[in-house]
C-alpha cells in the first residue's frame, strides 16, 4: 500500500505489518482514504481529531445553508373581505420571513363550477402582496382546489424596510421638535419706558413754544434783572474798600 505523512508527503510503497509499526510508533493511526486506488492509500492520522473535524465542518455547512419552508394560506370562495385581508396579512409576514406561501382556494359542492371566483381571489392577493412576492406557480386548479405559489421578493421587502425606517425616523424628529418648541419658554417682547404724565406735558409745552413763535415770526426780547445799587455806587461810581489799617486809627486814636 501507498503511505502518505500526516502533512501529506508521500512515504513510498510500504508492506502492510511494515505501515501498522510505522503509526503505531508515531501514535498515530493508518486510516485508508482510497481503497479503489492501485495500490490502495493510508495515510498516518488521528482518527478522532479527524472525525471531530468533519463534524465541525458539516455542522457549519448546515448553517450556512437555508431551509425552505412552505407556508400555507387557505381561503375560500365566499370568503368575506375582512377575514381575506387578515389572511393576506399574514402571508405577507411569511413572506417577509424568507417562507415560501401556498396559497390554495377550496371549492365546496357545487363551486367547483365556477373556477374563475377562486383565479379572482389568488389575482387580487398578488395585487395586494405587490412589492412583496413574485409568483413562483400561476394559479391551478388541483382537484378540488386550486393552487399558487408565491416567492419573497427580497429587493422589494428590502426597500419597504428602508421606506418604514425613514418614515418612522422623520416622524421622531418631528415629534422632538414638536416637543422642544412646547417646552421652550416665550419670547419677551420689550417694555416702553414709562414717564409721567406732567413730565410729558412740560416737555411737550417747552418744544412747542419757540416753534409756535418761530412760525408767527415775533421778536421775543428778554430784560435781564439787575441787582438794586447804594447810594455811595451812584454817587463815586465804585463801592469804597476799607482796610485794616483805617478800622485801627478809627479805633485808637491815642496810640498813634
Amino acid at each position: 500500500m501507498r503511505v502518505v505523512a500526516p502533512d501529506g508527503e508521500q512515504i513510498g510503497l510500504k508492506e502492510i505489518d511494515e505501515a501498522l509499526w510505522l503509526a503505531n510508533q508515531l501514535g498515530m493511526d493508518l486510516v485508508e482514504v482510497a481503497p479503489g486506488s492501485d495500490p490502495p492509500v493510508c495515510r498516518l492520522m488521528d482518527y478522532g481529531k479527524y472525525k471531530y473535524e468533519q463534524s465541525v465542518k458539516a455542522r457549519e455547512g448546515r448553517k450556512k445553508s437555508s431551509r425552505t419552508v412552505i407556508k400555507e394560506v387557505k381561503f375560500k370562495t365566499k370568503i368575506d373581505s375582512h377575514d381575506f385581508d387578515t389572511k393576506v396579512r399574514r402571508a405577507a409576514g411569511f413572506l417577509e420571513e424568507g417562507h415560501k406561501v401556498k396559497a390554495v382556494v377550496m371549492f365546496f359542492g357545487r363551486e367547483i363550477t365556477h373556477p374563475e371566483r377562486g383565479r379572482d381571489l389568488l389575482d387580487r392577493m398578488v395585487a395586494d402582496l405587490d412589492g412583496i412576492a413574485t409568483v413562483e406557480s400561476p394559479a391551478r386548479l388541483d382537484g378540488r382546489n386550486m393552487t399558487m405559489v408565491l416567492l419573497p421578493d427580497k429587493a422589494g421587502i428590502k426597500a419597504r424596510a428602508e421606506a418604514a425606517a425613514e418614515a418612522e425616523k422623520a416622524a421622531a424628529e418631528a415629534e422632538a421638535r414638536a416637543e422642544a418648541e412646547a417646552a421652550a419658554p416665550p419670547p419677551v417682547e420689550p417694555t416702553p419706558e414709562h414717564v409721567d404724565q406732567p413730565e410729558q406735558e412740560s416737555a411737550a409745552a417747552t418744544t412747542e413754544a419757540p416753534e409756535a413763535e418761530a412760525e408767527a415770526g415775533v421778536d421775543v426780547e428778554v430784560e435781564v434783572a439787575q441787582p438794586p445799587t447804594t447810594d455811595t455806587e451812584t454817587a463815586t461810581g465804585a463801592a469804597p474798600v476799607e482796610t485794616e489799617e483805617q478800622d485801627a486809627e478809627t479805633e485808637d486814636p491815642q496810640g498813634s
